[in-house]
């Protein structure tokens, strides 16, 4: 497990959930992780166990909505580790950061624009502040997460589909952009996952009904997704980009 030995990547909201099983997984593979995580305490808390475990880590309060944040973000990932490899678009609004599982015309105005701001705007602002470090190096691996609703659609969070269809153009888009600088833009697209860290009797009710209807009738869990990350950020991927991995055990079939 040494695929990406030598290599820095950013996990944005790599404090919780799947950002946080996306972090172990890939210090496991050799990287140098850097948790940019709003939430500091939870950051800090990843890193030090990645550092206790014999990695390289390091914290960095981001708000990723925020142009400022994620620039001083990406200086310091370069101050401390010289160079950014790989940028795992993973912050978003969904389950730490709570959201309206509402009909469309039961969200607010302003639930809808920190939606975007946070889901789609911040893979943007991260991808603008680490992209002039990685054509430097004419080298880089960028993973966007979306989700398989973006596919399939799905009722009652139009706001949070939305975004995640959005990931989907912006990761074709900005392929074709950066290729000649060497950078890859790929997607991993999760169904259903038990990310939350307490889940509640509801919540547990609703990852199991998830399990009923595909293929492999099993709760996802957050492991299930970390592989497909390590490959998009690996050399086995080297000639893909612009491509979308739903990773849902067999309910979006495409």
């Amino acid at each position: 497990m040494s695929r990406l030995e030598g290599r820095v990547a950013i996990v944005t909201g790599g404090g919780h959930g799947i950002g946080k099983a996306y972090a172990h997984r890939l210090a496991q593979e050799g990287a140098a992780i850097v948790v940019a995580e709003l939430d500091g305490e939870a950051g800090s808390a990843v890193a030090q166990e990645l550092v206790a475990g014999g990695h390289r880590a390091l914290a960095i309060q981001t708000d990723v909505s925020n142009p400022d944040s994620v620039k001083r973000m990406a200086a310091s990932a370069v101050e401390h580790f010289g160079k950014i490899d790989i940028l795992v678009n993973n912050a978003a609004i969904f389950a730490t950061v709570p959201m309206s599982r509402a009909a469309f015309d039961q969200i607010s105005i302003e639930e809808w624009d920190r939606m975007m701001s946070v889901n789609l705007k911040g893979a943007w602002l991260a991808s603008l502040a680490v992209i002039p470090h990685m054509r430097e190096r004419s080298y880089g691996k960028i993973i966007n997460i979306s989700s398989s609703t973006a596919i399939k659609g799905s009722p009652g969070r139009i706001h949070y589909v939305a975004s995640k269809a959005g990931v989907l153009g912006f990761t074709k888009t900005l392929a074709n952009e950066v290729g000649a600088h060497n950078i890859c833009v790929n997607c991993v697209a999760p169904g259903s996952t038990l990310s939350e860290e307490s889940p509640d009797a509801g919540t547990l009710k609703m990852r199991n009904d998830a399990a009923s209807v595909r293929a492999l009738k099993r709760v996802q869990a957050p492991q299930d997704l970390t592989g497909a990350v390590v490959f998009f950020a690996s050399p086995d991927s080297d000639f893909i980009t612009g491509q979308t991995l739903v990773v849902d055990g067999g309910n979006c079939l495409h």
